[in-house]
């Protein structure tokens, strides 16, 4: 924070009524602030005269309660730079309203317990790092940073000139990004959705939070593939659904399962294209089965698309979107794991007989999605830049995986088998039986290899052990550094 800004006041209450003189207010709004870390070491501080300015008071109490603090050593001041806090011993002794506020609160504190389940777990050794094998994490390093970094220059100087860019906007999300989105979606993945169904969304995780809500009642019961995502489950289980684990096999979900256990189930999560986290394909005799339950049984079908962009032995697979005739598919795309996952940008293509509803609730949750990004994005699609990484991706994610593949089969035989389609950006490895794991996986992270439990993924009991493998962000470097430490996690 060293030098950071002009500096920024904390709050410092004057009373000019209270016998304390206000230097000495002043000195002990500041030393409070200092000691409770509310002000942090190198942190600057305003100038007394522009303090002075905001609290509309003489500076002659500002210069004496800044000499004192200064001479404390609260405060040192260098000359040309201004005023900065000082570093403060970690294990001084707090202001006495400090104490007061760190004592233990007594009583009962009310909490909903619905979000019990998301401690339940604590934070998962796996998921410590980055490098091999982070799961859904892209090579941020090929992006293309100058090119991006040109079109947010050019939306940021022409703001002057849209003013409209800097108001509220629409809470389906900006114009342009939507016609873009629209325009890919229909030639690259047969989705069937006009720029009006398109709603902009701060990644999948948001989606599948807004699509619970509008669509999903509190006590009903929602099938999700088994093994499957684990982040979809949780906001399942937030807004209060039933969750029903339907297996999947070498086709994909098991649809006859799902009605033979729970045939009035109001929706059903699937990840068709690329199954999460085996990597299957849905067959399409299964896809037309699973649209038909849904046209009888008047559920919604959630088809979350979340890295289809990338199959490296066979061209895309069209969506199930685009098999749909009765407006039951709720299609769900991010660009977190095609670009990077800090852009935060999503999208859902919502039935048109939705798109109200939809918009009504994304008002009363954070009123409409940032506009920058999203313009900035639509002209990285629209100028072909989208297009070109996806390309350049395609080759070196297809590298990655074949390495990876390569280096498991060197370093640990048979030992662990890769499952799945040539597709995405993780693959499976399975286990032989009688091996924990999550035991292995533990040991792993303490290697600073991040290799996901594939029985972590399963809602009730594991019937498959192995390792979730992300290579998408991973080096030729680092794969064969990260197999060797697979291989010494489970000492072969």
């Amino acid at each position: 924070m060293r030098g950071a800004g002009s500096g920024i006041a904390p709050v410092l209450p004057v009373d000019r009524r209270s016998s304390v003189p206000v230097y000495r207010q002043l000195y002990d709004g500041f030393r409070a602030a200092i000691l409770e870390r509310r002000l942090r070491a190198g942190q600057r501080i305003p100038s007394t005269r522009a303090l002075a300015l905001e609290l509309r008071i003489s500076r002659l109490p500002l210069l004496n309660a800044y000499e004192q603090l200064v001479a404390e050593g609260y405060l040192v001041s260098r000359t040309g730079s201004g005023t900065f806090v000082a570093s403060v011993p970690a294990n001084t002794p707090p202001a006495d309203r400090a104490a007061a506020r760190t004592k233990p609160v007594r009583g009962r504190r009310p909490v909903s317990r619905d979000t019990d389940f998301l401690l339940a777990g604590g934070t998962e050794p796996w998921l410590g790092g980055w490098g091999a094998f982070r799961v859904s994490e892209p090579a941020v390093d090929r992006f293309p940073h100058e090119t991006w970094s040109r079109l947010v220059g050019r939306h940021a100087r022409t703001q002057r000139t849209r003013p409209g860019n800097l108001r509220y906007g629409d809470a389906m999300g900006h114009a342009a990004f939507r016609e873009a989105v629209a325009s890919y979606l229909r030639t690259a993945r047969a989705v069937r959705c006009e720029a009006d169904q398109v709603m902009a969304v701060s990644g999948s995780q948001q989606a599948l939070q807004l699509i619970a809500r509008v669509l999903v009642d509190p006590g009903s019961a929602v099938w999700v593939e088994e093994p499957g995502y684990a982040g979809a489950r949780a906001v399942l289980r937030l807004r209060g659904a039933r969750l029903v684990p339907v297996p999947v096999d070498d086709e994909g979900l098991v649809v006859s399962a799902g009605i033979a256990h729970c045939e009035k189930a109001s929706a059903a999560y699937v990840t068709p294209s690329h199954q999460y986290p085996l990597g299957m394909v849905m067959s399409v005799s299964r896809r037309l089965q699973l649209l038909d339950w849904a046209r009888r049984s008047g559920a919604w079908i959630v088809e979350d698309d979340y890295d289809s962009e990338y199959r490296y032995g066979s061209p895309p697979i069209a969506s199930l979107q685009g098999l749909d005739s009765d407006s039951r598919v709720i299609y769900v795309g991010t660009f977190s794991k095609v670009l990077f996952p800090s852009l935060r940008l999503g999208y859902v293509v919502v039935p048109r007989d939705l798109v109200g509803r939809f918009a009504a609730v994304r008002d009363a949750t954070d009123i409409f999605p940032a506009t920058l990004p999203q313009a900035v994005l639509a002209d990285f699609i629209l100028e072909g830049h989208f297009a070109r990484h996806l390309r350049r991706m395609r080759a070196l994610y297809a590298e990655r995986r074949a390495a990876l593949v390569s280096g498991l089969r060197e370093e640990l035989g048979g030992a662990l088998e890769p499952v799945g389609d040539e597709a995405g950006m993780h693959l499976v490895a399975r286990l032989a039986k009688g091996i924990d794991d999550r035991a292995a996986a533990a040991r792993a992270a303490r290697r600073d290899v991040w290799a996901m439990p594939l029985s972590s993924c399963y809602l009730g009991r594991a019937k498959r052990r192995g390792f979730v493998l992300g290579f998408g962000g991973t080096s030729r470097a680092e794969i064969s550094r990260g197999v060797r430490g697979l291989r010494d996690a489970l000492a072969l």
